[in-house]
């Protein structure tokens, strides 16, 4: 039996990659599954995260991106914490006891959201206090760490 060449096939395009690096080691070292939804994002008025710090504190914006993390400690009343975070930068979320309630099949099981809230800013921390929740569908659902 003789071998054979083998054909060359085309390379992977950038989101199969990311999907690829996601799946195997649960991250991607070229990029972000966020970079993917930035196009959505900006139809939607999303601010990217690296630009909150020129944003005004307590003007109502939308930022979007993949949820790393939901916490409720039981010291924080009921309070949910959210982490977001896009290709540019992570940002706090807080989530009132009665947002939470009235999102709550959206907030505990999207991969990734478009929040709507007040920025706010305090000793240099940014933080958004969210009024809002809206599912988004990112090419690719790393798992977030929840209630821990």
């Amino acid at each position: 039996m003789t071998g054979t060449t083998a054909p060359t096939l085309p390379g992977m395009e950038a989101v199969d990659r990311l999907v690829a690096d996601v799946w195997a080691t649960g991250l991607s070292p070229e990029s972000h599954p966020a970079r993917f939804l930035r196009e959505r994002l900006d139809a939607l008025g999303a601010v990217p995260i690296a630009r909150l710090g020129r944003v005004d504190p307590g003007r109502r914006i939308r930022v979007g991106g993949i949820v790393t993390h939901r916490q409720r400690p039981a010291t924080a009343g009921g309070v949910t914490f959210l982490n977001l975070e896009d290709e540019t930068g992570m940002l706090n979320v807080t989530c009132s006891p009665g947002l939470w309630q009235r999102y709550r099949r959206v907030a505990r099981t999207s991969a990734a959201l478009v929040v709507r809230g007040r920025l706010q800013r305090h000793e240099g921390v940014t933080n958004l206090t969210a009024d809002r929740l809206d599912p988004i569908e990112p090419p690719v659902a790393p798992a977030s760490r929840d209630f821990r």
